[in-house]
């Protein structure tokens, strides 16, 4: 017997192709989770599946870095003794 090897096809070229790529394959795992009743699951891949798309519609950048809050200065002052 000679199994076949399948061809892996290449991978999309721009972020755009990959988002998009990103998120078909998304739904396909989210539709597995729910068949299988893996409902945590499900959820955790619906959220990222929402932004994938929120991304590619431009609701939300691709990336969070740059756009973050600065820290606060601020000490941290116990009211009594930590004891660790």
């Amino acid at each position: 017997m000679n199994p076949k090897t399948a061809t892996p096809s290449m991978p999309p070229r721009t972020a755009e192709d990959n988002i998009a790529y990103i998120r078909q394959m998304l739904g396909e795992l989210r539709s597995i989770a729910n068949n299988d009743g893996a409902d945590m699951l499900r959820y955790l891949i619906e959220m990222a599946y929402v932004e994938a798309g929120d991304i590619q519609s431009g609701v939300r950048p691709l990336s969070v870095r740059g756009h973050r809050d600065a820290p606060i200065d601020m000490a941290f002052q116990s009211p009594r003794k930590v004891k660790f």
